[in-house]
């Protein structure tokens, strides 16, 4: 009978590193290198990352590695778009909720982030890192892009009710989108010392209040 810690799992977001490859299946080992590049990634940035550290933590050999993902930008490339994949799923969940206020797409919307953050530090800290320059694929800078589309979609309902500029829309989809993303982040390296439903309340406070008092054509305040 296999030993308990030679099954792959997360435990309070571990997971098994025993160097006995015959207790795994091949698809058991990859996952188990995934979530292993995923912690090393967002603990020291790719750049920092050595396929040998990432043998070491999983307790495997280097060839391994290169077998499963071709070496480390390999490995870089799955883990990255495994937490988009992640992340815009549960953001466009929220904000396509049938028969939802404004107000409510935006309480979920920030929930939605937040719980993410929450249940994957190590996937959004790795999205937050700069990408490296060999990396073509996606990154945090081209998924808000992505998720910014469905919030324009969002803000535009209320921007036709109270006769607001429509072209401004994707100006304030980015901007609502930036003190989201960048709160969690504070969030997340701070400790997460306030709870993630009092953080919420929060930015929907000064978001929703402020698009509520927006002008229709704003100016900057000019010196007599």
């Amino acid at each position: 009978m296999a030993d308990r810690s030679d099954r792959v799992g997360r435990h309070n977001g571990s997971v098994s590193t025993n160097p006995s490859r015959s207790r795994m299946t091949g698809q058991q080992r990859r996952e188990q290198l995934i979530v292993v590049g995923r912690q090393v990634f967002a603990e020291r940035g790719v750049g920092a990352t050595t396929v040998e550290e990432i043998a070491s933590k999983a307790g495997v050999t280097k060839p391994l590695i290169y077998e499963h993902f071709g070496g480390k930008e390999g490995l870089y490339a799955v883990v990255v778009d495994r937490e988009m994949a992640r992340m815009l799923e549960v953001i466009t969940k929220a904000l396509t909720a049938d028969e939802s206020s404004p107000h409510q797409l935006l309480e979920d919307a920030a929930l939605a982030v937040l719980t993410y953050i929450q249940d994957s530090p190590d996937g959004f800290r790795v999205l937050t890192h700069d990408s490296p320059s060999w990396h073509t694929g996606g990154s945090l800078g081209s998924l808000m892009s992505d998720i910014a589309v469905q919030v324009e979609q969002a803000l535009a309902t209320t921007f036709k009710k109270t006769n607001l500029d429509m072209k401004s829309v994707p100006i304030y989809a980015q901007m609502l989108l930036g003190c989201i993303a960048l709160t969690g982040e504070w969030w997340l390296e701070s400790g997460r010392k306030v709870k993630k439903e009092e953080l919420a309340a929060h930015m929907v406070n000064l978001i929703w209040n402020g698009l509520t008092g927006m002008e229709p054509k704003p100016k900057l305040g000019r010196k007599s």
